[in-house]
């Protein structure tokens, strides 16, 4: 996402607003490696290093602000030691941010991927997905059914078909694993993979996109935590994963929310928590606060 900047006036205050919710709500973190995903339940706190320039340009009447630095501020109090990843787009403004720019476990988000490489199959065969397929999908992304990914990565071509679609959906730093929740990707692919399933220039149908679309929508109650603390009407999917060499948390929650009125793209991604539940505390936090700042650039003209 190129960089955005805004004038400072519509900025000025949100900063320090942010600063103060997020410095009330932080926890810890650490670095980790190697286990299977999830299958389980919700849950609260940690953040990442790195700001990667990353949003897009507007012109302005006074000082320029730029997105990703007034977002990299606003996640400072919780930088130390934590491990996390943003990126957010408004999709009718066109005010991004972007806070680290590293690569992390996809754990179960990468089951959007999957359906959408699914999706992608059926329409070059000129075919709606069979019932089992239907069957797997749902079951996937509504209950985050480990199995039905397993079955479905197999029916793509694994993990070089799932690299295949990523290429046509525009995925730049995403590597399918065949153990599939350890595939590597960015909070900067997983904004463009959301822009592919809500957005009208796609090489998805605009069937291919409902379909999944309404999945994201019926996720279990007991999933439905991440990104949809920064607005209403969230789509989404989340992703939660223990790593067996470490005993720590990959916590990563992907979607689409209304907020100020617009559509927000929002994808976070985090790795080093204790618990799940201190991964989701965190994961939210820092989903209402990319959210913040691109609300006041949007809401700014």
């Amino acid at each position: 996402m190129p960089r955005h900047r805004t004038r400072r006036s519509a900025l000025s205050g949100l900063v320090a607003a942010v600063v103060l919710l997020l410095a009330g709500s932080a926890a810890g973190g650490v670095y980790l490696v190697g286990h299977s995903p999830d299958d389980a339940s919700p849950a609260a706190a940690a953040v990442s290093s790195a700001s990667s320039p990353s949003a897009t340009t507007g012109p302005s009447e006074e000082s320029e602000v730029d997105l990703d630095a007034e977002l990299a501020g606003a996640l400072a109090p919780l930088a130390d030691g934590a491990d996390v990843s943003v990126a957010v787009l408004d999709t009718e403004s066109g005010a991004s941010a972007a806070y680290g720019d590293g690569t992390y476990d996809a754990a179960s988000i990468v089951k959007v991927d999957i359906l959408a490489a699914l999706l992608l199959q059926a329409q070059d065969e000129d075919r709606e997905l069979n019932g089992a397929e239907r069957a797997y999908a749902e079951a996937m992304i509504r209950r985050s059914d480990n199995t039905s990914a397993t079955e479905l990565l197999k029916v793509i071509g694994g993990e070089e078909g799932l690299d295949a679609a990523n290429v046509r959906l525009g995925l730049t730093g995403t590597k399918a694993a065949h153990a599939w929740g350890l595939t590597q990707t960015t909070s900067a692919d997983q904004v463009r993979l959301l822009e592919a399933v809500s957005g009208a220039d796609s090489v998805l149908s605009e069937a291919s996109r409902a379909y999944l679309t309404e999945l994201m929508g019926q996720v279990e109650a007991d999933q439905r935590w991440g990104v949809s603390a920064a607005g209403t009407d969230a789509v989404l999917k989340n992703g939660w994963m223990p790593r067996t060499t470490t005993g720590l948390w990959d916590v990563n929650s992907i979607g689409r929310v209304r907020s100020g009125g617009h559509t927000v793209l929002v994808a976070v991604l985090s790795r080093g928590h204790a618990t799940q539940e201190a991964g989701i505390g965190l994961v939210e936090t820092v989903a209402k606060a990319a959210v913040a700042v691109t609300d006041a650039a949007g809401g700014s003209g």
